[in-house]
């Protein structure tokens, strides 16, 4: 299976303009495809093909005077911004079909200066070595090794985020680590406050990142609201509020990961009730609570390390009725208001806590129990490990052979 490792990097002044100037390069050339893909889409023709794009917007554009500057930059992060573009288009197509499940794709749009900027190098364009990676056009770039690589990458992408930080992500191939059968099951509940009940009883209180640095975001986002654009200064206020945007995203991650490999390593089986995190955010009471919690992350998380580690994922329909059924006798009591977080079963009498009673129905529904109520539910899970249309990789090649400069 594939996976992707990343990496912080540390490129020098000079190397950051250099990435700068290769970012501009690989957006320009992405637009220029999505502006050409719309005018012929308007003048009643069809998306020319991705040969096509590379040699018009890139060979071509090269010869011009408007785009000479092209030749600047290595070739390959170019071609591999219109095969993403490509791949958009093909993404977009499949669902207007319905050939690709879940929501409706959109189609590519232009991309902004002021998000987060990439440039994906293959296997031609980049060579790694022991302290640092050289990178074609930009040359050796320290990077920090936080872990090993477990065999030759296929590619790297240079990423340079909001807070004006880089990392490499690299992307190989890894043969999945089968944990041994240990025969425990769980059902996991997700909330606001308490972030997953455990059918087991277990409670794990929500991080909440976003509510934890609200009110420096604030302070910072009034400060960048009162500096002219384009000045030094607004520059210095974007990056501070950068950071912090980075800060949030970093600790609701790194809480989502633990999270996760912790269940996936207890259990044998997980069972998890798929909400419609896009209907609940509409609420405007509970949207930022809601979006502040990252269930969907968690779940796709859940999903990759259990086909990792040989465990089995089950989500079970988001209509099954688990708040409103006792997990003792299978009776249902009816819909309870959000403010209930006790409640007692009138047909048999045990007082259950509602997130905890929750959490043995969606494992109930899951097919593995054995209490008085359990039935099974129809089951869907998804596996989202392998990465796009990114060559394979070769196990064979260790970290330690790889060559050195």
């Amino acid at each position: 299976m594939k996976q992707r490792y990343n990496y912080r990097i540390y490129p020098t002044s000079q190397q950051e303009q250099l990435l700068a100037q290769l970012f501009g390069c690989c957006r320009v050339v992405y637009n220029d495809a999505v502006a050409l893909c719309r005018q012929i889409y308007k003048e009643g023709g069809k998306k020319p093909s991705n040969s096509e794009l590379q040699r018009r917007l890139i060979t071509q554009a090269k010869k011009t005077k408007e785009r000479q500057w092209l030749s600047d930059v290595s070739a390959i992060p170019l071609q591999q911004a219109l095969n993403d573009l490509n791949q958009g288009y093909s993404n977009f197509f499949d669902s207007v079909k319905g050939k690709r499940k879940g929501q409706k794709v959109n189609p590519p749009k232009f991309k902004s200066r002021k998000s987060n900027q990439s440039a994906r190098f293959t296997r031609g364009g980049f060579k790694v070595g022991q302290h640092k990676i050289k990178l074609a056009k930009i040359g050796k770039v320290k990077i920090i090794w936080s872990r090993e690589l477990p065999s030759l990458p296929s590619s790297a992408t240079v990423i340079k985020d909001s807070a004006s930080r880089y990392f490499i992500s690299f992307v190989v191939e890894t043969i999945p680590e089968k944990l041994p059968d240990n025969g425990q099951n769980v059902g996991v509940d997700l909330g606001i406050e308490t972030f997953a009940t455990l059918s087991n009883g277990q409670k794990i209180k929500s991080s909440k990142p976003l509510k934890k640095y609200q009110r420096k975001l604030r302070r910072c986002q009034r400060n960048l609201s009162k500096k002219k654009k384009g000045s030094k200064r607004y520059e210095k206020a974007r990056k501070r509020v950068g950071k912090v945007h980075s800060k949030i995203k970093d600790t609701r991650t790194d809480f989502l990961h633990k999270l996760s490999t912790d269940i996936i390593r207890e259990n044998q089986t997980i069972v998890l009730e798929d909400l419609n995190v896009g209907g609940m955010v509409k609420n405007r009471k509970l949207s930022k609570a809601i979006s502040d919690m990252g269930w969907r992350t968690f779940r796709t998380m859940l999903d990759t390390k259990s086909v990792m580690y040989g465990r089995e994922f089950i989500v079970i329909d988001r209509w099954i009725p688990t708040s409103q059924v006792c997990s003792n006798c299978g009776f249902n009591g009816g819909k309870k208001e959000l403010n209930i977080r006790e409640w007692t079963c009138i047909n048999c009498g045990v007082v259950h806590d509602r997130d905890v009673n929750a959490s043995k129905n969606i494992l109930v529904a899951g097919g593995h129990s054995e209490t008085q109520n359990g039935r099974g539910a129809g089951r869907k899970t998804t596996t989202m490990v392998a990465v796009g249309d990114e060559a394979s990789t070769h196990r064979e090649i260790r970290f330690k052979q790889l060559s050195l400069f």
